[in-house]
């Protein structure tokens, strides 16, 4: 098994090098095929105060007046370093722009998922042992993906912070602000984990080990937590990771209803200003991350259920 495993992990770790490798050639590709020339529309603005000198040891540093394979084998060779070139808006490097506001917006995700499990849980836990509102219950996954986050975001703050004053609008990463941002961003994440385990918890609670475990006389609390909930949890993993595309693209739109400093901000004024080298490396940080969750996922997985099997393409789990 040690040995299976040690080959299917080196695998998932090649696989995922070159997605992360091949989504940083496509958004380079897409960027460089886009109508407008960055030097005329950014480098060459008076606007942007940049002079003859400073133009020319950019557009020589992204080689901008050589072939674009060139300057994709340049990029990418940067990239293998960590090296996202310099800002055509503000000269600084992309990596310390990133970095400043990257902080923030990590707080947020991980804020949100936090919140995220806990309602899909209580949820979970609430349609199988209360008494009354279960069909209630049932019904909240559909009502938390037909409201959009920036709704939900809007009615937080009208709420809790005009009319109940628990935080202020310019105090933007003080603790409530960051809770009721991570609160829009984390219920309509909450549905698609809320769904799975409701799904899978109807399954395990049917199987004859649950029947056996009842008619010992176990609690209801103590069957849901030894025996329901882990076999029920294994197919959330695999939600989570998927979750993440979510929980990074609903960040950028939380960020701007409330006001936060974040990557979501810099995705605004970069495209405003046509920041290319800023746009590329934030697109490949996102897919990145993507691809590294997944990666986690996927290496985990194998280790919670012992009836996976490790297969030549893809982990399957055994009958």
């Amino acid at each position: 098994m040690n040995r299976d495993y040690a080959k299917y992990a080196l695998k998932r770790v090649l696989q995922a090098l070159v997605v992360i490798l091949l989504a940083y050639v496509f958004t380079f590709v897409v960027i460089s095929v886009l109508p407008g020339d960055p030097v005329t529309n950014t480098l060459r603005n008076p606007q942007n105060g940049f002079t003859e000198d400073e133009i020319t040891r950019i557009v020589a540093y992204y080689g901008l007046d050589r072939p674009v394979y060139v300057q994709l084998w340049e990029s990418l060779s940067r990239f293998v370093v960590g090296d996202f070139g310099v800002s055509l808006r503000s000269g600084l490097p992309v990596t310390r722009m990133i970095g400043d506001v990257l902080g923030s917006t990590v707080v947020l995700a991980l804020s949100a998922l936090a919140v995220a499990l806990v309602l899909a849980f209580a949820i979970g836990f609430g349609t199988r042992y209360l008494r009354y509102g279960q069909n209630l219950l049932r019904a909240f996954p559909s009502l938390f993906l037909s409201v959009p986050n920036f709704v939900i975001g809007l009615l937080l703050i009208n709420v809790f912070a005009f009319q109940l004053g628990l935080f202020r609008v310019i105090d933007t990463e003080g603790g409530w602000a960051t809770f009721f941002a991570a609160v829009a961003l984390g219920i309509p994440v909450s549905a698609r984990i809320a769904e799975v385990l409701i799904a899978n918890l109807d399954h395990e609670a049917g199987q004859e080990y649950a029947s056996v475990a009842r008619s010992r006389g176990l609690g209801q609390t103590r069957l849901f937590l030894r025996h329901l909930l882990k076999p029920s949890s294994l197919p959330v993993v695999t939600i989570i990771a998927l979750a993440v595309g979510e929980l990074l693209g609903g960040a950028l739109i939380t960020e701007q209803i409330f006001g936060r400093t974040g990557i979501g901000s810099l995705v605004q004024r970069s495209v405003t200003t046509q920041d290319l080298p800023v746009l590329q490396a934030i697109v490949t940080l996102a897919a990145v991350v993507f691809v590294v969750v997944n990666l986690i996922a996927d290496l985990v997985y194998p280790l919670l259920d012992p009836r996976v099997k490790l297969g030549e393409a893809r982990a399957e789990v055994a009958p």
